[in-house]
């Protein structure tokens, strides 16, 4: 052993049963550094239950769980070694560990064991654990990124400079070029290629070392073989002036599947961003009122701390902080992001709200339910994460196939290099370098991560991120198209559809005028339906509106020029001037919202704000079922919005109102039934 560490790596290992992992690993993890005894010390302190309020939860009375970041996974294997060695500890519950994100959760018993004796059985074989912080995730990520990036950049600027030198003598004719200036080409070219063979391939030929001191065959053999045989030759034919070089193939292999590595690992990167974007909609704080109803003070808290059926106060503009119930209050909550609902949604006392919702309108008092892992929004960002522990299909199958071609591909060279060794000694080393040139399986190695990338990108120009290789295979089979609404078959951002003026209103102004009396009475609202009437106002023409007041459900209300106007609900604003508001039948438009303006003399605008379908939507769906593809439209919007987009599409299984975890039962009958299904949203 190099180290007294990886020597105690190896016995735990051993002692443990864990011997398998050895067989299953196919990479090498870093070297375990000395563990001194004060850092060993310092472990204790994640046993203060200060300390352990920003990333451990309280399940039950004993019950704890740690969102924590192992560091040193490399392979499937380590992922298995660490959740196979902790889960054979007394007190440890569950362990889960995402091979995408290195994001580990935990869940044990605090009676029986401490979170720092697991911190130190993860030490113990070789790895580091410590709480998961999303900006330390963020800066291994930049890391990682940033040494591909400058491997990549290697192998470009010598492939480019390296082909400057090749292409002359490529199209040279007989005599057209001197020796000593062939010879000057070829010395060029080996001092180009060696920053790419030492640095840019040094992973390749790490990893293929490691494969075979572990007695198997990686895809990193092959290509390491294919690029050390090229240069050896090459550099051999420059030192003696014969033969052939391959200084220009051999950087322009490197930088094609280093580029390959690199776009495969910024599509995993963007797959957590992600995640971790959806996870950022849970609050840090909460406002707790520990003595409603007698008391109506607030307290602010850490929303880690909540518990079951403590009352919470939610402002207008604020997250909803866990899932839980209304029991005072009258607004709208934005779940576009967790449910797909286009329109803020109304809410009532004992209305169900949803953790990561945003309150809309007036402040609301709500009761607890759901805390930690019980939330709808933890439930999406499982399903997100899981997304991303997949090895593509056809990487696994390369691998199998390179293991057993790279032994054929030894053998024949080694039979080649013999019979022509016999036959003239002189040829044998070229002949043989050939054989191991051309049969270096460069198309097994490239043609996998190429055509993955060279695919995903192509989706990725459409919006389309792809996060595991096997879907692209898959999609080519797929029977059945699912598609979301918000966002997906629509814009996702309510906009002002028409206006329509009533007789007053044709008396007093034109469209603008009266877009911008809505627009400067919509100043202080957040609600998306103000939003729409702003944006649609580009002038306000220098109205300023005083004592505007938010009337929670129904509108806003303010002073003008000596005059009170309301906008909003038709009969709420109706009710200012006492008339009944009347709209034409063509208005009527399912999904779609009406607004009022109107003074307390008389009302004067109506306004039609809805969701837009893109533009593009309709072609889409029309191609695909003129190919034969079953269309399905599934949507947390309501009945009514489903139905309008549907026919407008010409969609005719439409299944609204449903959840994300719905859509996901949806989908799995689908394919017990025997669908290839491609899901959209």
């Amino acid at each position: 052993m190099c180290c007294t560490g990886c020597a105690a790596v190896a016995q735990a290992i051993v002692d443990n049963g864990l011997t398998d992992y050895y067989r299953t690993r196919d990479s090498m993890p870093e070297s375990p550094r000395e563990a001194k005894p004060e850092v060993l010390g310092q472990l204790s302190l994640y046993d203060h239950a200060d300390f352990q309020k920003t990333f451990v939860r309280a399940l039950a009375e004993h019950e704890r769980e740690a969102s924590l970041l192992l560091e040193g996974i490399t392979c499937a294997a380590c992922v298995w070694l660490n959740e196979q060695h902790l889960a054979g500890l007394p007190g440890v519950l569950a362990v889960d560990i995402n091979y995408a994100t290195r994001r580990t959760r935990i869940r044990w018993d605090d009676k029986r064991i401490k979170l720092s004796a697991i911190l130190q059985a993860v030490k113990r074989i070789g790895y580091n654990a410590h709480p998961y912080d999303a900006s330390r995730t963020e800066q291994l990520a930049r890391d990682e990124r940033r040494a591909a990036l400058w491997r990549v950049w290697v192998a470009g600027f010598g492939m480019m400079q390296v082909m400057m030198y090749a292409f002359p003598v490529y199209i040279a004719g007989k005599g057209d070029m001197s020796s000593d200036i062939e010879s000057l080409m070829r010395w060029a070219s080996l001092l180009l290629t060696l920053p790419v063979v030492i640095y840019s391939a040094a992973p390749f030929f790490k990893h293929a070392w490691r494969d075979i001191k572990m007695g198997r065959a990686g895809m990193d053999v092959p290509v390491a073989l294919g690029v050390g045989a090229a240069f050896t030759a090459s550099v051999w034919a420059t030192l003696t002036q014969s033969g052939e070089v391959y200084f220009d193939s051999v950087t322009m292999f490197v930088f094609f599947l280093l580029s390959g590595r690199y776009l495969e690992m910024t599509a995993r990167q963007k797959a957590v961003s992600v995640t971790e974007a959806l996870a950022r909609l849970q609050p840090a704080f909460a406002e707790r009122m520990a003595g409603y109803p007698t008391q109506q003070d607030v307290q602010q808290v850490m929303v880690a701390d909540l518990r079951i059926n403590e009352i919470l106060l939610v402002r207008p503009g604020a997250p909803v902080p866990a899932d839980g119930v209304m029991i005072e209050g009258n607004s709208h909550v934005d779940e576009s992001l967790l449910t797909g609902e286009s329109h803020p949604v109304a809410k009532r006392i004992g209305d169900a709200l949803t953790g990561g919702s945003i309150n809309m309108d007036s402040p609301l008092v709500m009761r607890v339910t759901e805390i930690g892992e019980g939330t709808r929004l933890s439930s999406i960002v499982q399903l997100m994460e899981r997304a991303g522990l997949e090895k593509p299909k056809l990487v696994e199958l390369a691998d199998r196939v390179a293991s057993r071609f790279v032994g054929v591909l030894l053998v024949l060279a080694f039979v080649v290099g013999v019979v022509w060794y016999w036959i003239d000694p002189s040829q044998a080393l070229w002949i043989t370098v050939s054989v191991l040139v051309v049969t270096c399986p460069c198309a097994l190695s490239l043609a996998t991560p190429i055509a993955l990338t060279v695919s995903a990108g192509a989706l990725a120009k459409d919006g389309l991120l792809v996060t595991r290789g096997h879907a692209i295979e898959t999609l080519a089979r797929a029977t059945h198209f699912v598609f979301d609404k918000t966002g997906t078959l629509t814009t996702g951002q309510m906009s002002l559809q028409a206006v329509m003026l009533t007789e007053a209103g044709k008396v007093r102004g034109d469209d603008l005028h009266h877009l911008a009396i809505a627009a400067a009475l919509e100043q202080a609202s957040e609600h998306p339906i103000a939003k729409a009437l702003r944006s649609a106002a580009d002038d306000a023409q220098g109205i300023i509106f005083g004592q505007i007041q938010a009337v929670a459900g129904m509108g806003m209300e303010g002073q003008w020029q000596g005059q009170t106007y309301r906008v909003g609900k038709p009969a709420f604003v109706a009710a200012l001037s006492g008339q009944i508001a009347t709209l034409p039948e063509s208005w009527n438009v399912m999904g779609e919202t009406i607004v009022a303006l109107g003074s307390e003399h008389a009302l004067l605008a109506y306004f039609r704000i809805g969701d837009v379908i893109r533009p593009d939507a309709a072609g889409l769906i029309q191609s695909l079922q003129q190919a034969g593809h079953q269309v399905t439209l599934l949507t947390g919007d309501a009945e009514a919005v489903a139905q309008s987009v549907g026919a407008q599409l010409g969609i005719r299984d439409i299944r609204a109102g449903v959840s994300p975890d719905e859509k996901h039962a949806v989908v799995q009958v689908l394919q017990a039934n025997g669908a290839v299904v491609a899901m959209v949203g």
